[in-house]
């Protein structure tokens, strides 16, 4: 170790610039600019140098403290002159929490990020008339394809009696709380909330229409989404509470209709989409899902019909005098099935199957919407 305090001085500045570099499993930004790093001192021991790192977790039961402890003790470790490290774990006090969420939040009341001036997050309510077509498994791969392409999304499971996507997308637990404020748990890159992460298993949810709403609110307001490109939100069928209350908290979304090529699940659909008529939201597309079954010799058993997907793209086209385009067919698929069963998007376990390929074609169309600057404040001023 050097001798002098210049020297001491010296690597305590390259432990801080290394730990700069130390990403918060969860929140997803430096631990130093969370304002984690507690102390960096640097001691000879018996001839060896060692860094001696103080890190305050938000939380004491914080399920990724290993996870912290192992990269701070990489990027320490990682600095010329330090021989080993050491990390001694402390806990966050009141004020600091408070502090943390003001920073994260912009203001010390929650408010709903998606809808503040500046904000360029795409959002995209997927819906559908009835249930059964496939509406949460399209929800969870097109957010897995999506962030394989480097998109920063998230997911808010709003199918409240019927969530699925946590089995969907393999979440288990549940969402860290920094006392008013949740950290979203995240799979396959993917953020994600759901109430069921919040209710024992078996047990079903026995909401009434303003317990919905106020649900959906939080799932907005609570939870730290961060920076997101895309926001995707599973709806459940149909056009109730649910359906009106996104339409009142995010009039920015979008809906995203998903059907089956049956003539009864397009009509149905249809209805689904054409709420857009009442809350003034855009419509970005119909996805066909079940479209057909491919057989060995390459042909395609159709065993739900045809044709229902074009037919709801231009039923809303002309309802809506806009264009709402078919996005993509996605096939009956075997292994689509079985890989939502263990939790495994089939986007990443099988990325090269047909409903894999028709997902992420369409999980690409709907992220190369790009953000615009509209709304977005330059920050200049005329001369």
């Amino acid at each position: 170790m050097p001798d002098t305090l210049s020297g001491s001085a010296a690597l305590i500045a390259a432990l801080n610039k290394a730990l700069d570099t130390v990403i918060d499993p969860e929140i997803r930004r430096p631990i130093t600019e969370l304002n984690m790093v507690r102390s960096v001192q640097v001691e000879d021991v018996q001839g060896s140098v060692i860094a001696r790192i103080g890190v305050d977790l938000t939380t004491s039961g914080c399920p990724m403290k290993s996870t912290i402890v192992e990269r701070v003790t990489t990027a320490a470790r990682s600095v010329e002159g330090i021989d080993d490290a050491s990390v001694e774990l402390g806990v966050m006090d009141a004020e600091q929490r408070e502090a943390l969420r003001i920073m994260l939040r912009g203001s010390a009341t929650p408010v709903i990020p998606f809808t503040q001036p500046g904000n360029l997050t795409k959002i995209f309510a997927i819906g559908s008339g009835k249930g059964g077509v496939g509406k949460s498994t399209v929800t969870a791969n097109l957010a897995a394809a999506m962030a394989q392409n480097g998109v920063k999304v998230g997911v808010i499971d709003a199918d409240i009696y019927g969530f699925s996507i946590p089995r969907l997308l393999g979440v288990e637990g549940q969402p860290t709380r920094v006392d008013s404020m949740l950290l979203p748990p995240i799979a396959h890159e993917v953020k994600v909330v759901s109430i069921g992460m919040f209710v024992p298993a078996g047990q079903p949810v026995v909401w009434r229409g303003p317990m919905l709403h106020r649900a959906l609110e939080q799932f907005l307001t609570d939870v730290y989404w961060g920076d997101l490109d895309v926001l995707l939100l599973d709806l459940p069928p149909g056009t109730g509470d649910i359906a009106i209350s996104v339409a009142q908290l995010l009039p920015n979304s979008e809906i995203l209709t998903v059907t089956t090529p049956q003539v009864a699940a397009a009509e149905v659909a249809e209805r689904s989409g054409s709420i857009a008529l009442q809350t003034g939201q855009k419509l970005a597309g119909v996805v066909e899902n079940m479209a057909w079954l491919e057989q060995p010799d390459g042909s395609r058993l159709e065993l739900f019909g045809a044709g229902g997907g074009q037919a709801v793209s231009e039923s809303l086209s002309k309802l809506t005098q806009t264009d709402v385009p078919l996005l993509g067919h996605i096939p009956l698929d075997i292994e689509l099935r079985e890989d939502g069963d263990r939790g495994l998007p089939v986007v990443v376990a099988h990325p090269d199957s047909p409903a894999a390929k028709a997902l992420s074609d369409i999980a690409l169309t709907l992220a190369q919407k790009e953000r615009g600057l509209a709304g977005m404040r330059l920050n200049i001023s005329p001369v």
